[in-house]
């Protein structure tokens, strides 16, 4: 690019950087130029609403510098202006963190204009200015980076928190697009500690606007009286931090944050976030069978049957599984259980494999087909799970 123009690295490189964190993504800055100059030098736009550029070789977005200006309701009601004029200093203004608004030029110097680094060797998560509180989607994002930095000490700064409060109490979280909320969502959920993510959210007030059905898990007493834990929500915290552990993926992270809504509510959170289909048909599963597979072996082979056929276990294992990890969490999210054996996984799985070792090519041979295929097949199945419930009662 030519020497009359600048660019800097910007954002989240330059913050995970300085911390030492690893990164896969590279944001840049560009001061001086036009979306002309931009196309003349090879840049390719892609921005619709301001002017972003992808770089001829390595495909790294390049933005303009810009400044913003509230107009509308939610994340998508502002204006934007650039123009050669403005600073890289300006464009700093407009983010949401200090320690998101850091940039570093070709050699690698540091430009810091409000304190950025200072709030890094705090950790501390503090807002760049008041107009913080003129985009709602920025309380999803704090919170996000609270869950992805918690391990390492980072808490949000008390007057950036209660910028989010006021946030909520706006009604401007309303106003966001499901896809939006969802991105910020489903990130979340995949940080080093989701629960992190909950605890701020409702903290804010913005659990009970975006998450209802998980909000009022708070304050619901639990079940199983002795457990240590004061309510349904905050096993539920339990919970998302063994599937972090475990390393769960976002499907079953999902699932886990809704098994102690019922089954409509894990359906209506799921339609109204617009999370994608595998991650709603596992949770509205999870609501529905987890509390029948708590003491599997008590369960006759019709009902085992009935599981198995919900989950589609002959076609779609995978879903299964990831659902005996979920019932798994959710046991291990009670206190000193996270390394005891829990035996109801070992049992649904075994007698899964009983009933999927069931041959078709036996019943073809028979001369059955069509419905008196699936017929017998449903009995062949009965009987081996039948089977195996009097084979694992005996050893």
């Amino acid at each position: 690019m030519s020497s009359t123009y600048k660019t800097y690295l910007v954002g989240g490189a330059v913050r995970d950087r300085l911390l030492g964190y690893p990164f896969d993504e590279r944001d840049w800055v560009v001061v001086g130029a036009t979306p002309e100059i931009m196309q003349q030098e090879g840049f390719r736009p892609v921005g619709q609403d301001f002017p972003v550029f992808l770089h001829p070789q390595s495909g790294e977005e390049y933005a303009l510098a810009r400044t913003e200006r509230k107009s509308g309701r939610g994340y998508g009601g502002f204006t934007f202006h650039t123009s050669p004029d403005v600073t890289l200093e300006q464009d700093l203004e407009r983010r949401d963190l200090t320690i998101n608004a850091m940039a570093m030029d070709d050699e690698g110097n540091l430009i810091d204009p409000y304190g950025g680094q200072e709030d890094l060797d705090k950790g501390l998560l503090r807002h760049v200015s008041p107009s913080f509180a003129e985009d709602p989607l920025r309380v999803l994002r704090v919170a996000r980076f609270a869950a992805r930095y918690a391990h390492l000490g980072f808490q949000i700064a008390p007057d950036t928190l209660e910028l989010m409060r006021k946030l909520t109490e706006s009604g401007e979280l309303e106003h966001l697009t499901a896809e939006r909320s969802w991105k910020e969502i489903s990130r979340a959920l995949l940080e080093a500690s989701p629960h992190v993510f909950i605890l701020t959210l409702r903290e804010c007030g913005a659990l009970a606007v975006l998450l209802p059905e998980v909000d009022q898990l708070f304050g619901y007493a639990p079940v199983v009286p002795d457990h240590d834990y004061a309510d349904v929500g905050s096993h539920l915290l339990l919970v998302l931090q063994v599937a972090a552990r475990q390393d769960l993926p976002l499907s079953a992270r999902w699932a886990c944050l809704l098994l102690h809504t019922d089954k409509g509510e894990a359906k209506k959170a799921s339609q109204r976030c617009k999370v994608p289909r595998d991650c709603q048909e596992l949770a509205v599963l999870s609501t529905e069978y987890h509390g029948l597979c708590q003491y599997p072996p008590a369960l006759d082979p019709d009902t085992l049957l009935k599981i198995f056929k919900a989950f589609d276990i002959y076609r779609r294992p995978e879903r299964f599984e990831l659902f005996l990890k979920v019932c798994e969490a959710d046991f291990r999210g009670g206190d000193g259980l996270e390394h005891k054996p829990y035996p109801p996984v070992d049992y649904l799985r075994a007698a899964a494999q009983a009933a999927r070792n069931v041959s078709v090519e036996s019943l073809l041979a028979q001369g059955l087909e069509g419905a008196e295929l699936g017929k017998g097949l449903e009995r062949e199945r009965e009987k081996a799970v039948a089977d195996f419930r009097v084979l694992w009662a005996a050893s």
